[in-house]
Protein backbone atom coordinates (compact mmCIF):
# COMPACT_ATOMS: atom_id res chain seq x y z
CA UNK A 1 0.00 0.00 0.00
CA UNK A 2 1.62 3.28 -0.90
CA UNK A 3 0.65 6.93 0.98
CA UNK A 4 -0.70 10.05 0.20
CA UNK A 5 -0.13 11.49 3.77
CA UNK A 6 3.96 13.00 2.36
CA UNK A 7 2.53 14.42 -0.65
CA UNK A 8 1.62 17.83 -1.35
CA UNK A 9 -1.64 19.39 -0.29
CA UNK A 10 -3.82 21.46 -2.77
CA UNK A 11 -2.88 20.69 -5.86
CA UNK A 12 -4.72 19.12 -8.64
CA UNK A 13 -2.58 17.51 -11.04
CA UNK A 14 -3.80 17.31 -14.71
CA UNK A 15 -2.64 17.65 -17.98
CA UNK A 16 -1.99 21.45 -18.34
CA UNK A 17 -0.17 22.05 -21.26
CA UNK A 18 -3.46 21.94 -23.27
CA UNK A 19 -1.65 20.04 -26.39
CA UNK A 20 0.50 23.92 -26.79
CA UNK A 21 3.89 23.80 -28.54
CA UNK A 22 6.25 23.97 -25.83
CA UNK A 23 9.82 25.37 -27.39
CA UNK A 24 12.11 24.67 -24.76
CA UNK A 25 15.33 26.61 -24.18
CA UNK A 26 18.59 26.90 -23.78
CA UNK A 27 18.47 29.45 -20.63
CA UNK A 28 20.21 29.00 -17.19
CA UNK A 29 17.37 28.40 -14.73
CA UNK A 30 17.54 28.45 -10.52
CA UNK A 31 18.09 24.30 -11.12
CA UNK A 32 19.87 24.28 -14.75
CA UNK A 33 22.23 26.22 -13.33
CA UNK A 34 24.85 25.44 -16.42
CA UNK A 35 26.92 28.94 -16.19
CA UNK A 36 28.16 27.24 -12.99
CA UNK A 37 31.97 26.56 -13.10
CA UNK A 38 30.92 22.81 -11.52
CA UNK A 39 28.98 22.59 -14.70
CA UNK A 40 31.82 23.98 -16.79
CA UNK A 41 33.96 21.63 -15.61
CA UNK A 42 32.15 18.48 -16.23
CA UNK A 43 32.09 19.30 -19.93
CA UNK A 44 35.41 20.14 -19.89
CA UNK A 45 35.88 15.98 -18.90
CA UNK A 46 33.55 15.37 -21.38
CA UNK A 47 34.93 13.17 -24.29
CA UNK A 48 33.23 14.55 -27.10
CA UNK A 49 33.52 13.84 -30.52
CA UNK A 50 34.92 15.32 -33.32
CA UNK A 51 33.25 17.60 -35.58
CA UNK A 52 35.44 18.98 -37.78
CA UNK A 53 32.93 20.47 -40.16
CA UNK A 54 31.08 22.62 -37.51
CA UNK A 55 27.97 21.36 -38.59
CA UNK A 56 26.78 20.12 -34.98
CA UNK A 57 24.38 17.64 -36.70
CA UNK A 58 22.18 15.49 -34.69
CA UNK A 59 24.55 12.34 -34.71
CA UNK A 60 27.04 14.66 -33.26
CA UNK A 61 25.02 16.21 -30.86
CA UNK A 62 23.62 13.18 -30.02
CA UNK A 63 27.02 11.58 -29.48
CA UNK A 64 27.78 14.04 -27.14
CA UNK A 65 24.91 13.89 -24.91
CA UNK A 66 26.12 10.10 -24.76
CA UNK A 67 29.33 10.82 -23.91
CA UNK A 68 27.84 13.35 -20.92
CA UNK A 69 25.28 10.29 -19.39
CA UNK A 70 28.48 7.95 -19.34
CA UNK A 71 30.27 10.88 -17.66
CA UNK A 72 27.53 11.65 -14.83
CA UNK A 73 27.01 7.84 -14.48
CA UNK A 74 30.88 7.81 -13.70
CA UNK A 75 31.12 10.87 -11.47
CA UNK A 76 27.63 11.27 -9.63
CA UNK A 77 26.57 8.04 -7.50
CA UNK A 78 22.94 7.05 -7.06
CA UNK A 79 21.15 7.28 -4.24
CA UNK A 80 17.43 8.57 -3.02
CA UNK A 81 17.79 12.18 -2.59
CA UNK A 82 14.27 13.79 -2.53
CA UNK A 83 15.35 17.17 -3.77
CA UNK A 84 13.94 17.07 -7.07
CA UNK A 85 14.77 21.10 -6.65
CA UNK A 86 18.38 20.89 -6.12
CA UNK A 87 20.40 22.98 -8.54
CA UNK A 88 22.85 20.48 -10.42
CA UNK A 89 25.96 22.77 -9.21
CA UNK A 90 24.81 21.28 -5.92
CA UNK A 91 23.86 17.97 -7.35
CA UNK A 92 27.89 17.97 -8.59
CA UNK A 93 29.68 19.70 -5.62
CA UNK A 94 27.89 16.45 -3.51
CA UNK A 95 29.06 13.87 -5.92
CA UNK A 96 26.13 12.16 -5.23
CA UNK A 97 22.29 12.43 -6.98
CA UNK A 98 18.93 11.25 -7.29
CA UNK A 99 17.75 9.86 -11.29
CA UNK A 100 15.58 12.91 -10.99
CA UNK A 101 18.94 15.09 -10.27
CA UNK A 102 21.05 13.14 -12.52
CA UNK A 103 18.68 13.72 -15.72
CA UNK A 104 18.88 17.68 -14.75
CA UNK A 105 22.74 17.38 -14.75
CA UNK A 106 22.09 16.27 -18.44
CA UNK A 107 19.83 18.70 -19.17
CA UNK A 108 21.90 21.28 -17.81
CA UNK A 109 24.86 19.45 -19.89
CA UNK A 110 22.73 19.64 -23.31
CA UNK A 111 21.57 23.61 -22.63
CA UNK A 112 25.17 24.76 -21.79
CA UNK A 113 26.01 23.04 -25.44
CA UNK A 114 23.57 24.93 -27.18
CA UNK A 115 20.70 22.29 -27.35
CA UNK A 116 17.35 23.54 -26.02
CA UNK A 117 15.11 21.24 -23.73
CA UNK A 118 12.16 20.94 -22.18
CA UNK A 119 10.46 17.91 -19.99
CA UNK A 120 7.54 16.05 -20.42
CA UNK A 121 5.57 15.87 -16.52
CA UNK A 122 4.65 12.08 -15.75
CA UNK A 123 2.49 11.00 -12.67
CA UNK A 124 4.16 7.78 -12.23
CA UNK A 125 2.32 5.00 -9.71
CA UNK A 126 4.55 4.79 -6.47
CA UNK A 127 3.87 0.41 -6.44
CA UNK A 128 6.65 1.11 -9.33
CA UNK A 129 9.29 1.96 -6.39
CA UNK A 130 8.33 -0.78 -4.50
CA UNK A 131 11.58 -2.87 -5.01
CA UNK A 132 13.59 -0.45 -4.19
CA UNK A 133 12.15 -0.01 -0.44
CA UNK A 134 11.04 -3.56 0.06
CA UNK A 135 10.02 -3.11 3.81
CA UNK A 136 8.69 0.03 3.28
CA UNK A 137 5.59 0.19 1.16
CA UNK A 138 3.78 2.21 3.41
CA UNK A 139 5.68 5.30 3.68
CA UNK A 140 6.39 5.15 -0.27
CA UNK A 141 4.08 8.02 -2.11
CA UNK A 142 1.41 7.07 -4.25
CA UNK A 143 2.44 9.54 -6.89
CA UNK A 144 5.88 9.83 -7.91
CA UNK A 145 6.05 13.27 -10.08
CA UNK A 146 8.79 12.72 -12.80
CA UNK A 147 10.40 15.15 -14.94
CA UNK A 148 11.49 13.25 -18.18
CA UNK A 149 13.83 15.68 -20.63
CA UNK A 150 14.21 16.30 -23.82
CA UNK A 151 16.34 17.40 -26.57
CA UNK A 152 15.36 19.88 -29.50
CA UNK A 153 17.95 18.30 -32.44
CA UNK A 154 17.49 19.94 -36.10
CA UNK A 155 17.55 17.87 -38.44
CA UNK A 156 16.66 15.20 -36.82
CA UNK A 157 14.72 12.54 -38.92
CA UNK A 158 10.93 12.14 -38.53
CA UNK A 159 11.74 8.65 -40.39
CA UNK A 160 13.91 7.53 -37.31
CA UNK A 161 12.05 9.36 -34.50
CA UNK A 162 8.59 9.96 -34.64
CA UNK A 163 9.13 12.88 -32.08
CA UNK A 164 11.60 14.84 -33.91
CA UNK A 165 12.90 17.31 -33.31
CA UNK A 166 12.66 16.60 -29.91
CA UNK A 167 14.71 13.61 -28.53
CA UNK A 168 13.47 11.90 -25.98
CA UNK A 169 16.27 10.74 -23.56
CA UNK A 170 14.78 7.20 -23.38
CA UNK A 171 16.08 6.91 -27.23
CA UNK A 172 19.34 8.79 -26.19
CA UNK A 173 21.17 5.63 -27.28
CA UNK A 174 18.52 4.53 -29.74
CA UNK A 175 14.83 4.20 -30.89
CA UNK A 176 12.58 2.06 -28.50
CA UNK A 177 12.63 -0.64 -31.02
CA UNK A 178 16.26 -1.44 -31.21
CA UNK A 179 16.49 -0.44 -27.24
CA UNK A 180 14.22 -3.30 -26.31
CA UNK A 181 15.71 -5.61 -28.85
CA UNK A 182 19.02 -5.81 -26.66
CA UNK A 183 19.83 -8.50 -24.44
CA UNK A 184 19.54 -8.18 -20.66
CA UNK A 185 15.81 -7.08 -20.97
CA UNK A 186 13.45 -3.76 -19.79
CA UNK A 187 14.34 -2.11 -16.99
CA UNK A 188 12.72 -3.81 -13.29
CA UNK A 189 13.72 -1.17 -11.32
CA UNK A 190 15.65 -4.30 -8.90
CA UNK A 191 19.25 -4.58 -8.03
CA UNK A 192 22.21 -2.42 -9.00
CA UNK A 193 21.00 -0.71 -12.39
CA UNK A 194 19.05 2.55 -11.92
CA UNK A 195 16.82 4.29 -14.21
CA UNK A 196 19.12 6.65 -15.00
CA UNK A 197 21.76 3.74 -16.11
CA UNK A 198 19.27 1.70 -17.72
CA UNK A 199 18.82 4.75 -20.25
CA UNK A 200 21.78 2.89 -21.96
CA UNK A 201 20.68 -0.59 -22.51
CA UNK A 202 17.21 -1.08 -22.66
CA UNK A 203 14.01 1.00 -23.91
CA UNK A 204 12.46 2.86 -21.05
CA UNK A 205 9.06 3.19 -22.63
CA UNK A 206 6.00 5.34 -20.89
CA UNK A 207 3.90 4.98 -23.90
CA UNK A 208 3.14 1.26 -24.58
CA UNK A 209 5.10 1.90 -28.24
CA UNK A 210 6.90 -1.08 -28.05
CA UNK A 211 6.93 -4.82 -26.20
CA UNK A 212 10.50 -6.30 -25.48
CA UNK A 213 10.82 -10.32 -26.82
CA UNK A 214 8.86 -12.60 -25.49
CA UNK A 215 11.35 -14.46 -23.06
CA UNK A 216 11.93 -10.82 -21.57
CA UNK A 217 11.15 -8.58 -19.35
CA UNK A 218 8.61 -6.31 -20.45
CA UNK A 219 10.67 -2.86 -21.89
CA UNK A 220 6.42 -1.21 -21.32
CA UNK A 221 6.43 1.03 -18.64
CA UNK A 222 2.92 2.41 -19.78
CA UNK A 223 0.87 0.37 -16.88
CA UNK A 224 2.74 2.36 -14.13
CA UNK A 225 1.42 5.86 -15.36
CA UNK A 226 -1.26 7.74 -14.01
CA UNK A 227 -1.64 10.86 -15.74
CA UNK A 228 0.54 12.16 -18.72
CA UNK A 229 0.73 16.21 -17.46
CA UNK A 230 2.36 17.39 -21.04
CA UNK A 231 5.19 19.31 -21.55
CA UNK A 232 6.97 22.31 -19.68
CA UNK A 233 9.51 24.72 -20.78
CA UNK A 234 11.79 23.38 -17.82
CA UNK A 235 11.57 21.35 -14.77
CA UNK A 236 11.65 24.71 -12.76
CA UNK A 237 8.57 25.47 -14.55
CA UNK A 238 7.16 21.43 -14.07
CA UNK A 239 7.81 21.40 -10.30
CA UNK A 240 6.49 25.35 -9.78
CA UNK A 241 3.09 24.32 -11.22
CA UNK A 242 2.53 20.30 -9.71
CA UNK A 243 5.00 20.71 -6.51
CA UNK A 244 7.58 18.06 -6.14
CA UNK A 245 6.58 13.96 -5.08
CA UNK A 246 7.11 15.12 -1.65
CA UNK A 247 5.45 17.76 0.57
CA UNK A 248 8.24 20.10 2.31
CA UNK A 249 8.02 18.43 5.92
CA UNK A 250 8.40 15.58 4.39
CA UNK A 251 11.19 16.24 2.37
CA UNK A 252 12.97 17.81 4.96
CA UNK A 253 12.95 14.85 7.27
CA UNK A 254 13.84 11.99 4.87
CA UNK A 255 16.66 14.00 3.03
CA UNK A 256 19.13 13.53 5.53
CA UNK A 257 18.61 9.41 5.65
CA UNK A 258 17.61 8.94 1.66
CA UNK A 259 19.84 11.82 0.24
CA UNK A 260 22.72 9.29 1.18
CA UNK A 261 21.43 5.66 0.90
CA UNK A 262 22.67 4.32 -1.98
CA UNK A 263 20.46 3.34 -5.02
CA UNK A 264 23.07 1.81 -6.63
CA UNK A 265 23.17 -1.89 -4.33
Amino acid sequence: MTSSLLTPRGRTRRCSSGGRAVAGSTDPTRILDWRHPRVTALLGRVAAPEDPAGTSDPAHRTAALRQAHRRIVAEVRPVYSVRDERPVSEVLRLGRGSCSQRLAVLEAAARASGVATRVRGLLVDGAFWYPRFPRLHRIVPDQVLLAWPEFRLEGLSPADRPTAPWLTVSELFGNLDELSEGHGGGFTNTGAETLFEALSRTAIDWDGATVCPADSVACDLSAHVLADLGHFGSRDELFARHGQTLCAMARLLAEPVLGRRSAGV
